[in-house]
């Protein structure tokens, strides 16, 4: 006797959520890094952010009416994610033409270029952000320290992240004992009392948004939590063998983009995996590049890099690591 499996026309299974809807969640996730931003950096942290949210939101809306000729999107809200999270991945001081083009091309290019939200294969806000850093390397790591981390770790306006402390004292044979005198302790850096971009001057807050997002389902556990807990685990291996070359776990943990990216870049939709077996490697390759870079690279810094090698191996991985089929038969004997 056969099995007859009937199939009606899509969509199967209806839900409320929506894209404006999961693009507002993530706009509130950041809310915190942002008044955290703006409490230690000031007006810069207004300038950067508006004029990123706002060139990304006109760029889409011109290149879709103007040049392809179809109907505006901005109304989903990923232009102003996109903007946003391009703002939290430069220096608060960062010239306003700099932005401007940085968001042109993290739109214009990274996500219209191949078709829009849910084509690109790239996040867009990491290719405007490297795009940046290789084009005005100067500007984009001259980083402001905030106010209280100026009186009372250093007299400099700018300066440094932790990161670029370290990197460059290993380089002078300088012990890594020594090097931690000279930056902010675990508790300031978790609370944002160090130099750097917008969004990895607070952990706290940027946790904080990380909870929220879970809470309302709009990300999993599986690739912030494979991306952090490989870069423990990767860094204290290194720390326990070898404790005056390599910083500690939490030290990585807390410094640079890692939280910002592991949270709100590595979990995006369009350029993550869909199996949550896909997501835990997609997350551990994120890791592992991470501490390669941060360790033996030429930058301090590599989550940035790290996604967006992790991105171009994302149809490899929903390749070969596919959820299960819904409705399919099981065949027993």
């Amino acid at each position: 006797m056969s099995n007859f499996l009937n199939v009606s026309p899509s969509p199967h299974q209806h839900s409320e959520e929506t894209t404006r809807k999961l693009m507002l969640g993530v706009i509130i996730a950041l809310a915190p890094a942002l008044a955290a931003s703006i409490y230690f950096f000031g007006t810069g942290a207004i300038i950067v952010t508006l004029t990123s949210v706002l060139t990304c939101v006109v760029t889409e809306y011109f290149i879709q009416k103007f040049v392809l000729g179809k109907k505006s999107s901005i109304g989903d809200g990923s232009a102003i994610v996109t903007g946003l999270l391009l703002a939290f991945n430069v220096p608060s001081n960062l010239p306003v033409f700099i932005i401007i083009i940085g968001s042109i091309v993290a739109i214009g290019i990274a996500k219209l270029t191949f078709g829009g939200l849910g084509s690109n294969p790239f996040n867009p806000a990491i290719v405007g952000r490297i795009f940046l850093l290789i084009s005005f390397p100067v500007q984009m790591t001259t980083w402001p320290q905030p106010l209280k981390f100026a009186t009372r770790y250093a007299d400099a306006v700018t300066g440094a992240t932790p990161l670029g402390v370290v990197g460059e004292g290993l380089k002078n044979g300088e012990p890594m004992s020594q090097l931690m005198d000279k930056i902010p302790s675990h508790m300031d850096m978790l609370f944002g009392l160090m130099g750097g971009s917008m969004g990895e001057i607070s952990a706290i807050a940027l946790i904080i948004g990380g909870l929220y997002l879970l809470w309302k389902k709009i990300i999993s556990w599986h690739i912030p939590v494979s991306v952090l807990l490989t870069v423990f685990i990767f860094s204290t291996i290194l720390w326990k063998a070898d404790p005056a070359q390599y910083a500690d776990p939490v030290f990585h943990l807390l410094t640079g983009g890692l939280l910002l990216g592991a949270i709100f870049m590595a979990t995006d939709y369009v350029t993550s995996p869909m199996s949550h077996i896909g997501m835990i490697i997609y997350g551990a390759g994120i890791g592992v590049i991470t501490i390669l870079i941060r360790n033996w690279g030429a930058y301090p810094e590599g989550v940035s890099f790290a996604i967006l090698i992790m991105n171009s191996f994302t149809p490899l991985i929903n390749k070969y690591i596919k959820p299960s089929r819904f409705g399919k038969e099981v065949i027993n004997g």
